[in-house]
């Protein structure tokens, strides 16, 4: 039986008089593929921050791997971040004027340990290896995120946390996309990932569905 990889108890993020996030009761196993789903305003984002400790809750428990992650310092968060989460971004974040094989060797450099054939073989992986020296404003949206997804993968983390990582692209594009996201998940990693896109949740092997910070639905 899979181990409890993440777990969430009572998880709550408050800003002032505004809940975005209240009260989240939650378990992911290894190698599962939990989709988050809901309306604009209901939460997705905010608790996708909190999952990648990117941000801290208000209230509550988050347990990552079997640590508590409530009294890390901001340098163990980071740590813990870079070993163990690969994050995906509907916005890409690659740095302007660097390649797309520099902008997948920025991850390894955030690790210490820099190697051009391993961030080579990563962007071989997502189909990009003619495509290397080029800039990201020489990239189509696909390929941007496929660089995204290349530097999520570098480091090799057990977790791939990715927020609309088909929000911005055409469709064939999405489709490139959902079957890098498919291999992921045979390989035994875990997903965990916001959508708006019911075609792409129906891969998940589960749907967390939030309405104004709560969940509604986990099924």
């Amino acid at each position: 039986m899979a181990k409890i990889v993440l777990e969430t108890k009572v998880l709550t993020k408050r800003y002032g008089s505004v809940t975005p996030l209240d009260s989240i009761d939650m378990q992911v196993k290894g190698g599962e593929w939990v989709a988050i789903m809901g309306p604009s305003g209901s939460g997705k984002t905010t608790m996708l921050n909190l999952l990648s400790l990117l941000d801290s809750p208000t209230e509550g428990e988050y347990i990552l791997d079997g640590v508590g992650t409530a009294t890390l310092t901001e340098k163990e968060r980071v740590a813990v971040r870079r070993e163990k989460i690969g994050l995906v971004f509907q916005q890409f974040h690659l740095v302007s004027y660097l390649t797309a094989l520099e902008n997948v060797m920025l991850a390894q450099y955030y690790h210490s340990m820099v190697d051009k054939g391993d961030a080579m073989e990563a962007l071989e992986r997502v189909g990009l290896e003619h495509r290397t020296d080029h800039l990201p404003s020489q990239l189509s949206g696909g390929e941007q995120q496929r660089v995204c997804i290349a530097r999520a993968l570098i480091n090799q983390p057990a977790i791939i946390m990715a927020d609309e990582p088909t929000g911005n692209l055409d469709e064939a594009n999405e489709e490139v996309v959902l079957e890098l996201f498919k291999e992921l998940h045979r390989e035994g990693r875990t997903i965990i990932m916001v959508t708006h896109n019911p075609e792409l949740a129906e891969f998940a092997d589960r749907v967390v569905r939030l309405h104004h910070g709560k969940v509604v639905k986990d099924a």
